[in-house]
């Protein structure tokens, strides 16, 4: 069962809510996370807002932030670049600053949503929670581990930038070689927040590291299955769940994942929407040698057509093919439905091949299937 608004927003409106007047006066600032745009609503009130970005951030987070009033400034290439922009930022201007994953009020404002999926689930086995900064799965876990102890809280992270795990294995937050790009950016942290984790650190049952291949997979799956978008981070816990990497112990039982991110761009789904279907053996490509003579594409395509795949590009290649002058080189991006029907596809191909008419030769330099 999939939580998709379960207060999410609620960590940054309470720690907005819990300051003095007078810093009311002042900007507001809070750094990257799901919870700009939360903060950002406040300057349609008239209270200035500030909010610090990545260079590499989400179009439409941008948008959003501004839309409602935000100031944007965007600097660095990662969350950790401009969290220390930010925190330096705020002592030149003298500004107030809200961090958006180690701040106690947001540590606190996370927990709401823990009791609320209690409220809504309370014989809830299981939660599953992204991790990045772990602001969120330290305000989840304290509050259900309060009320509900036997409820498991599992984190899911990205196995390029595992700071969770590398701070339980440490015993205290440790910062991680950060990767170039990554599909779950928005838990690209570096280093978990020192407050948080000293919530989180006793509570979280199990840690869970998901690849770039099973985040796309996620995004997929959630577009076709539940018609939701969400961003890599927000389909971490998803990404888990389809791999199999639960514990075989919640087989049958009743577990909730939450999904907390929707910011990714309209051409950026796209290219993931595409890795997906190639990591789910959907969208194949191949190269093939046929007879450069009339009737050598139609072979190959009448294979394709015989077992139901259908062609997505077809290109040609002459130039540097060895063989001989008769020869073509034809390198193809076919839809397929299943890993089944990819097999089916390469085993019809290579019947062609193995056959006595020698119209397809072999596979290609390309690649085969």
């Amino acid at each position: 069962e999939a939580s998709r608004n379960a207060g999410l927003g609620m960590p940054c409106w309470l720690s907005a809510m819990m300051l003095k007047p007078e810093e009311w006066r002042q900007r507001l600032r809070v750094c990257p996370g799901g919870e700009d745009a939360i903060l950002a609503y406040l300057a349609k009130l008239g209270i200035p807002v500030t909010v610090v970005m990545p260079e590499t951030a989400p179009l439409t987070k941008i948008t959003k932030c501004e839309t409602l009033g935000a100031k944007v400034l965007k600097h660095g290439s990662n969350i950790a670049e401009a969290a220390e922009y930010a925190a330096t930022f705020v002592d030149e201007q003298n500004l107030t600053y809200i961090n958006g994953f180690d701040h106690p009020d947001i540590i606190a404002g996370a927990g709401t949503v823990g009791i609320e999926i209690l409220e809504e689930l309370p014989e809830v086995d299981a939660i599953v929670v992204p991790v990045g900064g772990a602001g969120l799965i330290a305000g989840i876990s304290l509050a259900v581990k309060k009320i509900s102890p036997q409820t498991q809280v599992i984190g899911v992270e990205p196995a390029l930038c595992p700071s969770f795990s590398e701070a339980m294995k440490a015993g205290k937050p440790v910062r991680v070689t950060l990767p170039r790009t990554t599909l779950a950016d928005g838990l690209a942290v570096p280093q978990v927040g020192p407050h948080a984790f000293a919530v989180a650190k006793d509570k979280v049952d199990d840690l869970i590291t998901v690849t770039e291949e099973e985040v796309s997979i996620a995004i997929l799956r959630l577009v076709e299955g539940e018609k939701l978008v969400q961003e890599g981070a927000g389909a971490a816990g998803i990404a888990a769940l389809c791999a199999g990497k639960l514990p075989e112990s919640l087989r049958g039982k009743k577990v909730c994942v939450i999904l907390c991110g929707g910011n990714i761009d309209t051409p950026v789904l796209g290219r993931v929407i595409e890795r997906g279907l190639a990591c789910d053996n959907r969208l194949v490509r191949f190269s093939v040698v046929v007879s450069d003579r009339p009737g050598g594409i139609l072979a190959l395509v009448s294979i394709i057509h015989k077992v139901g795949a259908s062609i997505r590009d077809i290109t040609h290649e002459r130039a540097w093919l060895k063989e001989g002058i008769d020869q073509v080189e034809v390198n193809m991006v076919v839809e397929t439905t299943s890993l089944s029907h990819r097999n089916a596809l390469s085993e019809a191909i290579e019947d062609a091949i193995n056959s006595d008419t020698h119209v397809i030769e072999r596979w290609g330099d390309g690649c085969a299937l």
